[in-house]
C-alpha cells in the first residue's frame, strides 16, 4: 500500500495522480450534487414572474474547495494518518497520568459558567450582552439539558428514541396552558410540567415494551408526530398553528417579577438599569441548575441498582432477563426519567420564549438533540456538553458570518447555507471521532480500581 510507505514530508510514488483523480471525481460530484440548488436560483421580478438567476462563480468555488479539500485528504492527511496509526500500534502502552486541565476540567467549566453573564454584562453592557446571554448560553444550556434527558433513555438503556421532542412539547403547553388559565407561577408548574411528561413518557413506554432498534425508532418516531398534530389540530385548547403567546414569565421565587408594570419588579426593587438582559441573565441561571440537577440525578442513578439494570439492557436484554431483571419497569424508568427532564426543559423553553407553537417541536429537533448525544459520545455527559456547544453554538455563530460574502460574492446568505455547512463539519467530525468527543467511559461498577475503558466497548457488551 502506497500510506503504509509513507515518509514525513514526501508523497509516495503515484499519490499525487491517485489524489488528481480523486479530486477530478469530487469536483464532479459535487458539480452534480449543487448545480440546481446553488448554481441555479428563481426569484420572482416585479412582474411576479419567477425568473433563473445563474451563480454560476459560487458554484466554481463551492466545486474548487470541495476538490481541492479531497487532494489534501489524499496526498497529504491520510498518509499521515496511516503513517501515526502504525507507530502507534508498534509502540507500547503507557499508561499516561491525567494532566491538570482533565483532573479540573468540571470545576473550571462550572466557574465560567457562574460567571459568564456578568463577564459579558461587564463587556458589553446590559444590551449588548443579550445576544451572548441569551443566544449563546440560554439556548445551549436548554439543549444540554435535552440531550442529557435523551442519554438516559439512548446512552445508558440502548432504547432508541426519536420522538423526544414530544416530551419536550408537552412540558412547554402543559406550562403554556395552566399559567394561561389557571395563573400558576413557574415554580409550581416546572414540577408539574415534568410530571406530565414523566406520565407521557411511561404511556409511551407500554406499547413498546416488546420492540427493539428500527421498530421502537419507527414507533417512537410517530408518537412525536402524533403529538405535533394533535397541538396543531386541536385548535380548542390549543390555538393550532397561531399558538399560544403572553405566557407568564418566571419570577425571582414569587417574591419579585420582572414586569415593568408591576410596581414591586426586581428592575425598580433594586435599582437596576431598564433593560430585558436582566431577566434573561436570571433565566441563564435558572436552566444552569436545571442542567446541574440533571447531571447530578443521572450520576447518581448511575450508580444505583436502576442505573445497572439500564446499562444491563443496553448491552445484551435477553441476559438481562436471565439474571432476574424486570425488564419492564427498567424500560418504562428509562422512558419516564429521560421525559421528566424533557418537560423541565420545555416549561423552561415556554417561560422564556413567552410564546409556544407546534412549529417548535418538529421532528428536527428531535434529530438535533440524538446527534448531539451521539457526537458527544453516548453515555458520557462531558462529551454531550461539548458536543451541544459544537453544535448549537456553532449554528449561531454561522448566522453572523457576513465575511464569507467575500468568498462568494454579495449575494451570499450565510443563513441559507449554514446547516449546509454544519453538516459538512459534523460528518468530518465523525470520520475522525467515530465514538464521539469523548471516546473513554469509566464503569460504574469496578474492582479494586477505576479504570477508563474505550467506548468501542460500550455497546459490544465488554463495558
Amino acid at each position: 500500500m502506497a500510506n503504509s510507505n509513507f515518509v514525513a514530508g514526501k508523497t509516495a510514488p503515484g499519490l499525487v495522480q491517485k489524489g488528481l483523480t480523486d479530486a477530478l471525481w469530487t469536483a464532479i460530484i459535487t458539480f452534480g450534487m449543487f448545480v440546481l440548488y446553488i448554481g441555479l436560483k428563481t426569484e420572482q421580478n416585479i412582474d411576479n414572474q419567477l425568473v433563473i438567476v445563474q451563480r454560476w462563480g459560487l458554484l466554481a468555488s463551492i466545486v474548487a474547495i470541495a476538490a481541492a479539500g479531497r487532494f489534501v485528504m489524499t496526498v497529504f492527511i491520510q498518509p499521515q494518518l496511516a503513517a501515526r496509526k502504525a507507530t502507534k500500534a508498534k509502540a507500547p502502552p503507557v499508561v499516561a497520568e491525567p494532566g491538570f486541565m482533565s483532573k479540573n476540567f468540571n470545576k473550571m467549566a462550572l466557574a465560567f459558567l457562574l460567571i459568564y453573564p456578568m463577564l459579558a454584562l461587564a463587556l458589553f453592557g446590559p444590551q449588548g450582552s443579550l445576544t451572548y446571554v441569551d443566544n449563546f448560553g440560554i439556548q445551549i444550556l436548554i439543549y444540554v439539558m435535552l440531550a442529557w434527558g435523551l442519554n438516559i433513555v439512548v446512552g445508558l438503556a440502548g432504547l432508541l428514541d426519536l420522538g423526544y421532542v414530544a416530551f419536550y412539547a408537552v412540558g412547554a403547553y402543559s406550562y403554556a396552558l395552566l399559567s394561561t388559565h389557571f395563573g400558576l407561577s413557574f415554580w409550581i408548574l416546572l414540577p408539574l410540567s415534568g410530571i406530565f411528561a414523566a406520565l407521557w413518557g411511561m404511556i409511551l413506554g407500554f406499547p413498546v415494551l416488546r420492540l427493539r432498534g428500527d421498530y421502537l425508532a419507527i414507533v417512537t418516531l410517530a408518537f412525536g408526530e402524533i403529538i405535533r398534530i394533535v397541538l396543531t389540530n386541536w385548535t380548542d385548547v390549543t390555538k393550532g398553528s397561531f399558538g399560544i403567546s403572553n405566557i407568564t414569565k418566571a419570577s425571582l421565587f414569587g417574591l419579585y417579577t420582572f414586569d415593568m408594570k408591576d410596581p414591586h419588579n426586581v428592575i425598580r426593587t433594586f435599582g437596576l438599569s431598564t433593560s430585558s438582559a436582566w431577566y434573561k441573565i436570571f433565566l441563564f441561571y435558572v436552566i444552569l441548575a436545571l442542567c446541574a440537577l440533571t447531571a447530578y440525578v443521572t450520576i447518581r442513578l448511575r450508580r444505583m441498582p436502576i442505573g445497572r439494570a439500564w446499562e444491563a439492557l443496553r448491552e445484551d436484554e435477553i441476559a438481562c432477563r436471565s439474571l432476574g431483571i424486570n425488564t419492564v419497569t427498567t424500560k418504562l424508568t428509562a422512558f419516564s426519567t429521560g421525559a421528566m427532564f424533557g418537560g423541565f426543559a420545555g416549561s423552561f423553553f415556554a417561560a422564556r420564549q413567552g410564546f409556544v407553537s407546534p412549529e417548535s417541536f418538529v421532528f428536527l429537533e428531535s434529530a438535533v438533540i440524538l446527534a448531539i448525544v451521539v457526537l458527544g459520545g453516548m453515555g458520557s455527559l462531558k462529551g454531550i456538553a461539548i458536543a451541544a456547544i459544537a453544535m448549537i453554538g456553532g449554528t449561531e455563530l454561522l448566522r453572523s458570518m457576513g465575511f464569507l460574502k467575500i468568498i462568494f460574492g454579495a449575494d451570499f446568505t450565510p443563513e441559507l447555507y449554514r446547516m449546509l455547512i454544519f453538516g459538512l463539519a459534523m460528518v468530518i467530525v465523525m470520520l475522525f471521532k467515530p465514538r464521539g468527543f469523548v471516546g473513554t467511559r469509566e464503569p460504574t461498577a469496578f474492582l479494586k480500581e477505576r479504570k477508563a475503558v474505550s467506548g468501542s466497548f460500550i455497546k459490544e457488551g465488554h463495558g
